[in-house]
Order: C-alpha cells, then sequence, then structure tokens
C-alpha cells in the first residue's frame, strides 16, 4: 500500500472515532471501555471521562496474545475479571472508529459472555 492509502485509511478512522466519542461517555458506574488494535497486538481499558483517568486496563502483549479472534476472547476474559474485581458490570462500548466485525466485535461478543452489559 502507498503511504497516501495508507494516510486516507488513517484519516477516514479518526473521522469514525470522533463521530463516535461525540455520542458517548463513561462515568464510574459504566465506563467507557476503548479498544485499540494494531497488527501485533488489541489494548483494552475502561475509563471515566468524568475525571479523564483509566479504571482498569488489560494488554495483550502482557498476556502474550496475537491481534487475532482468538485473542480477543482471551482478553475479553482476563478484562472481564478485572472488571468484576472492581464492582463493575456493565460499560459502553467504544470501537474506537474501527468497524464492528471480526476481531471488535470478537472481543465485544466475549465480554458480553463473561457477564459485562454492553
Amino acid at each position: 500500500m502507498t503511504a497516501k492509502v495508507l494516510k486516507r485509511k488513517l484519516a477516514l478512522r479518526i473521522k469514525r472515532k470522533k463521530r463516535v466519542r461525540a455520542k458517548i461517555s463513561g462515568v464510574v458506574s459504566c465506563p467507557r471501555i476503548s479498544i485499540f488494535k494494531s497488527n501485533r497486538t488489541i489494548y483494552v481499558q475502561a475509563i471515566n471521562d468524568v475525571t479523564a483517568t483509566t479504571i482498569v486496563a488489560s494488554d495483550g502483549r502482557k498476556l502474550g496474545i496475537k491481534a487475532n479472534k482468538d485473542g480477543a476472547v482471551v482478553l475479553a476474559k482476563d478484562f472481564a475479571k478485572k472488571l468484576k474485581d472492581n464492582g463493575i458490570s456493565q460499560g459502553v462500548f467504544d470501537r474506537n472508529g474501527y468497524l464492528y466485525h471480526g476481531v471488535v466485535a470478537a472481543f465485544a461478543d466475549a465480554l458480553r459472555e463473561n457477564g459485562i452489559k454492553l
């Protein structure tokens, strides 16, 4: 891919991200669950937007997983456990400008299966 194509893809993702973030916000009882994926790994965090702090975070590198659907399920299981330990049972899902399919959808579905309402 040329640099021009990659620049356009990133610009479109940022545009989608701003559109989604204008509509959702997280609080302590119902934090914003934001996912970031790269070609190698996946990161996820629960954010309180009132105080702009991260409540809970989980890192795919520390778990030794790859950025695929199976890795997303393992990460969701770990993240759900951390959320429950902090007394959080629901959240608002922020797909961070990514399309809701593949890894992002697998993560959200696995989070729901582990008892977190989105």
